[in-house]
């Protein structure tokens, strides 16, 4: 065999040799990108591709149920941040119906959701996911002794009632009309947590408030429950807002708030079942 001949020859295989390597090369990174596109695919097609803010407005008597459900969502969801606006259903829905920027909101009557739904700023329909009914809120220990309805009337204890633009005043008044009583309070309150906190603060006797009040307030006030309270049973419908921000991560926490574990932390919270 010539010089040129062997030279021409190591040069095939040489080239031979590299071809088989870039190729060997080139099915471990298919593999590596197959694997890796794959978990991506996984990622981006399911929870974790959410990201970004969710802005919630909800009714005060969720304050504490919704902030659990708030840091489980971010738990779930790393990427994102829930941020609650509570307070009177009624201010709420006034403000989203002015342009406030929110994904969802929650209230604590059909009545104050419709002021929304009139305003065609809901995306859908609202669902209802819990209900809730009115306590009489008394000082530690009940010293007033207060037992009923009719032991908030009349010039005994300094009574506080939640504003009647608001649910639990609604509910409130629809209680005293069903039981044809009348009350005259000391004050009306913005919300059922300003209610509550007369009554923590011992400027008030009692306040007619939640049941999720009464029991998220602990061994501040106690509770007293009246039959009348059956007759102002308030549902609270939820839903996505038509211009929602960040209308995805929107769906998702209503997602979990009618969810099997969001139904445990509400009925915990001493909300009921729709």
């Amino acid at each position: 065999m010539t010089r040129s001949a062997r030279r021409t020859r190591r040069t095939v295989q040489v080239v031979g040799a590299t071809a088989a390597a870039l190729l060997a090369l080139s099915a471990c990174s298919s593999d590596s990108d197959s694997g890796s596109g794959s978990g991506s695919g996984e990622k981006s097609g399911g929870a974790d591709k959410l990201s970004g803010t969710v802005n919630v407005f909800a009714a005060a008597s969720l304050t504490e149920s919704f902030s659990r459900l708030g840091e489980e969502f971010e738990k779930q969801h790393p990427g994102t941040k829930v941020v609650f606006n509570f307070g009177g259903s009624d201010s709420l829905a006034a403000g989203i119906t002015s342009g406030a920027p929110a994904d969802v909101f929650a209230s604590a009557s059909p009545k104050t959701m419709k002021v929304v739904t009139d305003a065609d700023a809901a995306s859908g329909t609202p669902a209802t996911f819990v209900r809730n009914r009115l306590e009489i809120a008394t000082l530690p220990g009940n010293p007033d002794e207060i037992a009923s309805l009719k032991d908030l009337t009349g010039s005994g204890p300094k009574v506080v009632l939640c504003d009647k633009s608001v649910p639990c005043g609604a509910a409130a008044q629809k209680a005293l009309d069903a039981s044809g009583l009348k009350l005259t309070p000391v004050s009306y309150e913005e919300d059922v947590k300003s209610a509550l906190n007369k009554v923590v603060l011992k400027e008030a006797d009692a306040a007619l408030v939640y049941k999720t009040d009464v029991q998220a307030a602990g061994d501040k006030v106690e509770g007293v429950e009246f039959p009348e309270a059956a007759d102002a049973v308030n549902d609270y419908p939820i839903t996505l807002l038509k211009d929602a921000p960040n209308a995805e991560v929107g769906q998702a926490f209503i997602e979990l708030v009618r969810s099997a574990e969001g139904r445990k932390v509400l009925t915990e919270a001493g909300f009921t079942a729709p």
